[in-house]
């Protein structure tokens, strides 16, 4: 059967920004992964009449409601409370995680207060969700009409093996779940949403399942296939045919797929090429090296950079000649090809790339706008250049243009 459900992230600081929700987000992909099927996601404060009305709510609509925050020991954990008004049940002491949680304090050498005893009741008749790596049990609890509520910590450490270990593996047997969702993230980077939108328009049309969807971000789109089948095996069947032909009309801009970023695509394809890289920042700052440098293992072919936001620098350390920042300033083509040369040839590498611009808010003139960055790669053979104006303050062109960094050095090596 096909199993509805919503989910409710509980804490006022979620409502006030203070805090960022990551756990629906992780929550609900796990859920579709498993062939559960997700119709809302919902915010509440730490206010109990609120969190048991959003809950009576979802039940009318949905087969569940799973539920992460709020089972603390302290005044404002509120969920249990609001559960139990919701499917009109009352609390009782769980002897077992009461225990759990004593042995858990007595192995830390803390002693366990008074009000941590809450965190051991659970509604009456509720299944258990052990919690080994906390205190807060979580439980699964049935109103009449078999519908539920699943409740979880709101610590992602204790969360999300709990989620794995324990709730959905009893929902898929409750529910007799057989079938799963297979999804299959192709990554694309200096390639707008509407030109994929365009290339691949009929496959959107003609396919339900597997199913298309592109998610756009910071200059880079996803284009995701998800097929819902009864093993991973049949759903990856499914999928390949659509992912060849996706595949075959975004040639060129596709570099990876699944959980590889733009960096890890850079660094594996140094490493096939047998090349090595060096930086020359202005404009981003050192974004481009981090960006590199997150990858395990990226020592093997990145030898270092340098972030040249001063003239100065650029002259002494990277050997860009006076004369080319008196005749056409910092930001100029000329200026990013000498960085490029000079992080090479200074860092005796394969490759430079080189990054310079006015990220803004000031200095900006009419012939060189607020946005504007000169992008240069030397290989020593053919120097490359290029010239992009983004929009945006600060930290959007720097974010930008550091993706736009990262795609044109991934297109020169996939092309090479």
């Amino acid at each position: 059967m096909s199993l509805r459900v919503e989910l409710v992230a509980v804490g006022t600081e979620l409502l006030l920004g203070q805090l960022t929700d990551t756990n629906t987000v992780h929550v609900a992909q796990q859920l579709a992964g498993n062939g559960i099927d997700v119709l809302g996601t919902h915010a509440v404060g730490d206010n109990r009449a609120r969190i048991a009305a959003t809950l009576r709510a979802a039940l009318e609509r949905v087969d569940g409601v799973i539920t992460t925050g709020g089972l603390g020991p302290t005044v404002d954990d509120l969920t249990k409370e609001a559960v139990c008004d919701a499917l009109g049940l009352e609390t009782e002491l769980h002897e077992p995680s009461l225990r759990q949680m004593q042995e858990f304090f007595a192995s830390m050498g803390r002693e366990m207060r008074e009000n941590n005893r809450k965190q051991a009741e659970i509604p009456r008749g509720a299944h258990v969700l052990e919690n080994p790596r906390g205190t807060a049990p979580g439980f699964i609890a049935f109103d009449e009409r078999g519908k539920f509520v699943a409740s979880m910590p709101g610590v992602p450490r204790e969360m999300k093996p709990m989620l794995a270990e324990y709730l959905i593996p009893l929902l898929r047997e409750r529910y007799g779940i057989a079938e799963a969702i297979t999804t299959r993230y192709l990554h694309t980077i200096n390639l707008g949403e509407s030109e994929i939108d365009h290339r691949i328009d009929d496959l959107f049309r003609a396919s339900e399942n597997p199913k298309i969807a592109v998610l756009a971000h910071e200059g880079q789109c996803d284009v995701k296939i998800m097929a819902k089948a009864s093993s991973r095996a049949a759903a990856e069947e499914m999928i390949a045919p659509l992912e060849r032909e996706i595949l075959a009309r975004l040639e060129g801009f596709v570099y990876a797929r699944d959980n590889e970023s733009i960096g890890a695509a850079i660094v594996r394809l140094l490493a096939e090429r047998g090349r090595t890289l060096a930086t020359a920042e202005s404009c981003t700052g050192g974004r481009l090296a981090s960006a590199i440098t997150a990858v395990p293992g990226a020592s093997a072919v990145y030898l270092g950079g340098v972030v040249a936001y001063d003239n100065a620098v650029k002259i002494g350390e990277l050997g860009v000649a006076e004369q080319t920042l008196e005749e056409v300033g910092a930001v100029s083509e000329r200026t990013a090809l000498e960085m490029a040369r000079g992080a090479r040839e200074r860092l005796r590498t394969a490759i430079g790339i080189a990054t310079t611009g006015i990220a803004g808010p000031s200095g900006g003139t009419p012939e060189k706008p607020v946005g504007l960055v000169w992008f240069a790669i030397d290989d020593g053979k053919q120097p490359q250049s290029w010239s992009f104006t983004f929009r945006g303050d600060r930290d959007a062109i720097q974010r930008r243009a550091t993706t736009m960094a990262l795609g044109l050095l991934w297109r020169v090596l996939d092309r090479s």
